[in-house]
């Protein structure tokens, strides 16, 4: 077996997690020949991401994993944390990520709607995905709190979106992990019953803006079922 040459090691599957670590690493491939990456696609229907090789890496079973070569094997794992640390490490022009010294407004904003997206919208889109699309039994209650939940929190998106075209960052915002971690969810908003973007304006034109980049277009291809 030939010894791994590329930097990195994902473990991935192509769900609203996965696909932003994908898609930020062919960002930064894009601009740095350095970064390239192997990648394994688990299949979590099997549980492979309970066994005890993977808990190694990440004790919660989840998806994804990043393992870093270059730094003796740190295993990263949480899509936000992989994301933060990617930036840290291997966007040394903070072309994806701001100065946390000497923009620390514009770093604070960033990790905010990270963080919004994190602990909001995925856990609650997640939430209605599981009760309309996969619960054992019907509960309209479940189906329609976590449906309301996800669309009040697109609302709260369009609300920063309506006159910006990204997340974070000064005037009309600057493209940055923010914003990929957010698109990983609201790509998938079908999935959880929301049919059309169209009543958050705002929203629909910043994912149709993320998703015709290049890097983007590759990433969503890692880790397919």
């Amino acid at each position: 077996m030939s010894t791994p040459t590329k930097p990195f090691m994902l473990y991935t599957l192509a769900t609203p997690n996965g696909v932003p670590v994908s898609a930020f690493l062919e960002e930064l491939k894009a601009i740095d020949s350095s970064v390239d990456y192997d990648y394994e696609t688990i299949n979590i229907s099997t549980n492979r991401q309970k066994e005890p090789w993977f808990l190694k890496m990440n004790p919660n079973g989840r998806i994804p994993v990043l393992i870093d070569r270059k730094r003796n094997d740190f295993a990263v794992f949480e899509s936000s944390a992989i994301l933060i640390y990617l930036a840290q490490f291997y966007d040394k022009d903070l072309k994806y990520s701001f100065d946390p010294a000497k923009d620390p407004n514009d770093y604070s904003e960033m990790l905010q709607w990270i963080f919004f997206a994190h602990g909001g919208i995925g856990p609650m889109q997640g939430q209605s995905n599981h009760f309309n699309n996969y619960a054992p039994e019907d509960i309209p209650y479940g189906k329609k709190r976590y449906l309301d939940e996800t669309k009040r929190l697109y609302g709260v998106l369009q609300l920063r979106l309506e006159d910006r075209d990204y997340l974070a960052g000064p005037g009309k915002g600057k493209y940055s992990i923010a914003d990929i971690k957010t698109w990983g969810w609201v790509r998938s908003h079908k999935h959880a019953k929301v049919e059309s973007l169209d009543p958050w304006p705002g929203v629909k034109a910043w994912l149709e803006r993320i998703e015709e980049r290049d890097a983007v277009k590759a990433g969503v291809k890692i880790g397919g079922w």
